[in-house]
């Protein structure tokens, strides 16, 4: 049935004449049929079928007048609403019966839709009509999307911050913010004076980075605002808001000293301890007995502590003789927890110019990686002078001569060179001329993800397939037995990360 129709009151059995062009109809009030009613009545006349759509061409969201900008797909109920509400024409008189929307090229910039509506013309006369209006969307740019192109506007910072002479919290930082893309709400980053600043266009996102950067990281925060601008007559303010965390200062591998309280409240710990993980509670372990325990935020800044020393301050030590320790002669009676990734054992040792003539003893937590002729890092009592407030109150017994802190493998140029995947990489901008390529801190960072399974299994890695082709290449049988680049380097002794532990690269944003 042809929608362009009328609908008459109650059937005659009687026929009329149209008073107009004289086709027989039923009876109705007008007395014309439904063409003669249509050419005198043209209800649709009023109704504008050209209109524009302003849409932004970097979040695809669609301006619903005044300034609201709506999330709408194409066919959508929502953008539907929004071409209704903006065709002209649209009286309280025509009552609005289906609205429906024409296929046009997805790439045409055109939206068409079908609208129809129906209007009592004379007593007990109805009449219906159909109407096309097309709407021609028109690329415009939000205000959101304009203040995250010019880079220069923001409503909240939240500042990081940590007190520590290397960048690798913020290059472990980093990847987490990239795996669960908390970065896609800044308008800029920024490399400061001692950590990074991610800027906002709005405070709810800034604190929705916040919660993020807490649960991740153990930290601590204090807000602030500045007001910006007040109007008085509709006493509306405008604050930039200001959110500066401070990320413990504790890193891992590093020598810790623990308040006496403290390390008897995790389970009668040594004073002195290495911490061997950093995610959102500090893990330190006993190198003298094993034993594990975690610190939260909230019990660290209640009972801070500190490193005893910096990274540039270990001391390089070869191994001479290693003695695993029994689980017998281990002291396990203190309850705490004992960790089962690492073996305890007693190990002699000495500096590179001291071999033959003096030797250090001390235990170690690294026995299941320590053999004779390996190079580890360590700290040396003997020859130190630490002002730490914590040793000060420590009896001599308790301090031993030498505390070794991760081994050192050989062959670090070729380890890098060699090193078959890659990580993602913010867009940060860098206030210094320090960048990934030149700083050793991320070097050092990408050693800590091939040693420690634990760290890496919460960062995204994906495999670099030039560096995999370039390794193949190079292993090349030129048939008088000698290989490129040693075939016999297949069992290197550094750690290497295994392809099932890597992502396919799908070239993200272009990152290298």
């Amino acid at each position: 049935m042809d929608t362009d129709s009328a609908i008459f009151g109650p059937s005659e059995n009687v026929v009329i004449l149209c008073c107009q062009c004289s086709t027989p109809i039923q009876p109705n009030a007008a007395n014309m049929c439904v063409n003669c009613i249509k050419v005198q009545a043209n209800i649709v006349d009023e109704i504008s079928t050209s209109n524009t759509l302003e849409v932004c061409q970097k979040c695809s969201r669609v301006l619903q007048p005044p300034n609201q900008w709506i999330t709408a797909d194409l066919e959508s109920k929502q953008l539907l609403g929004i071409c209704l509400k903006r065709i002209k024409g649209l009286k309280k008189s025509l009552r609005l019966v289906d609205a429906s929307f024409l296929w046009t090229e997805p790439h045409s910039k055109v939206v068409n839709v079908k609208i129809v509506v129906e209007k009592e013309i004379e007593a007990g006369t109805i009449l219906r009509q159909n109407v096309v209006v097309t709407f021609i969307i028109q690329n415009h740019m939000c205000d959101d999307c304009h203040r995250t192109e010019a880079q220069d506007f923001w409503k909240a910072v939240v500042q990081v911050r940590q007190k520590t002479t290397h960048r690798k919290t913020f290059y472990y930082l980093e990847q987490l913010i990239l795996k669960y893309n908390q970065h896609s709400l800044c308008t800029n980053v920024k490399t400061e004076s001692g950590g990074v600043d991610f800027f906002f266009a709005r405070e709810q996102e800034a604190r929705k980075f916040l919660e993020f950067v807490q649960q991740v990281v153990p930290c601590r925060y204090t807000a602030s605002r500045k007001l910006k601008s007040h109007d008085t007559h509709d006493n509306v303010y405008n604050y930039k808001h200001n959110f500066s965390i401070e990320i413990v200062p504790v890193c891992r591998e590093n020598i810790v000293a623990l308040p006496k309280k403290l390390a008897q409240s995790l389970g009668n710990l040594s004073q002195l301890c290495i911490c061997i993980h950093v995610t959102n509670l500090i893990t330190l372990i006993d190198p003298f007995t094993l034993h594990v325990g975690e610190v939260s935020a909230n019990v660290f800044w209640r009972e801070p502590f500190s490193a005893i020393c910096t990274p540039t301050q270990l001391t390089e030590f070869v191994i001479i003789e290693v003695e695993i320790v029994d689980e017998s002669e281990m002291n396990l009676g203190s309850g705490g927890v004992v960790s089962n990734r690492h073996m305890l054992a007693d190990v002699y040792m000495s500096r590179p110019n001291e071999i033959g003539l003096s030797q250090v003893h001390t235990r170690t937590h690294l026995g299941h990686l320590l053999r004779p002729g390996d190079t580890v890092l360590g700290f040396d009592f003997r020859y130190s002078n630490v002002n730490h407030a914590i040793l000060e109150t420590m009896s001599a017994d308790k301090i031993p001569d030498a505390i070794i802190v991760k081994k050192i493998y050989p062959n670090r140029v070729k380890r890098n060179r060699e090193r078959n995947w890659k990580l993602k990489k913010l867009g940060i901008n860098h206030r210094d001329s320090v960048s990934y390529s030149n700083d050793g801190d991320y070097a050092d960072f990408l050693e800590d993800l091939e040693e420690d399974p634990v760290m890496r299994s919460k960062v995204n890695i994906y495999a670099d397939k030039g560096k995999q082709k370039q390794g193949s290449s190079r292993v090349q049988d030129h048939g008088d037995g000698m290989e490129v680049d040693g075939a016999n380097n297949a069992d290197e002794e550094y750690p290497k990360i295994s392809l099932a532990e890597m992502l396919d690269d799908l070239n993200l944003d272009g990152a290298e």
